[in-house]
């Protein structure tokens, strides 16, 4: 984000701290999006990504005065807000579900936008499907704080610094947990995409040996 776009920011903060309402739409459409997406790439689900989103800026509008411009940007402080609402719907929950296919597909519009020129065929969308139907699994397979960092810094390509601002680490930390991460989403997808053992040739299933001799 901008010098520009962080003043703006505190100006709008500062609006939002005596009521205008304006000033908290803008906020919200300024932010909203990343949070969603992030929400989404962390929960599985939809329904559990606007929650976090609705908390995080009903938290904006109760404890604005919290945001501290010399600790960091507002984008960073409200990804933090959001991590701390993924958390506790982890812990109530106990798991994370599948996204259904449809959220993804919106997710991937959203995240991707919509420059592609090239038209898929029909073989190609479906290998694309299963490829991030896989891809889809084996990032919520992974512990919360890898889950984070992929999320962060290669579904939403956030530089490593911004990432460690919103997970409160240092870079080095970032840099370390993305390496295994990576490793771990490349185990298991090469698991994914093994080919599965042939069976056992028989010739007996393939002929009908009615009326033939016994193949041996």
């Amino acid at each position: 984000m901008s010098e520009s776009e962080e003043l703006r920011d505190d100006v709008l903060l500062e609006r939002l701290a005596v009521g205008d309402e304006e000033a908290f739409r803008t906020l919200y459409r300024h932010h909203q999006q990343p949070l969603y997406r992030f929400a989404l790439h962390m929960t599985g689900r939809a329904e559990s990504a606007e929650e976090v989103v609705q908390e995080t800026f009903m938290f904006l509008i109760r404890e604005h005065a919290k945001f501290d411009p010399q600790r960091g940007e507002l984008a960073a402080f409200l990804f933090g807000v959001a991590r701390n609402h993924v958390r506790r719907l982890a812990e109530s929950d106990g798991r994370y579900r599948d996204l259904p296919p449809g959220d993804f597909e919106i997710l991937e519009t959203q995240s991707l936008g919509s420059g592609a020129t090239d038209i898929p065929g029909p073989a190609d969308s479906l290998l694309q499907a299963e490829l991030t139907a896989h891809v889809r699994r084996a990032v919520l397979s992974l512990p919360h704080r890898y889950r984070e960092v992929v999320t962060l810094c290669d579904l939403e390509e956030l530089e490593y610094e911004r990432a460690a601002a919103i997970l409160g680490c240092p870079v080095g930390t970032v840099r370390s947990r993305l390496n295994r991460a990576r490793d771990m989403l490349a185990e298991k997808l090469r698991a994914a995409f093994a080919p599965k053992p042939a069976a056992r040739f028989s010739a007996a299933r393939v002929l009908d040996t009615r009326g033939c001799d016994e193949v041996r």
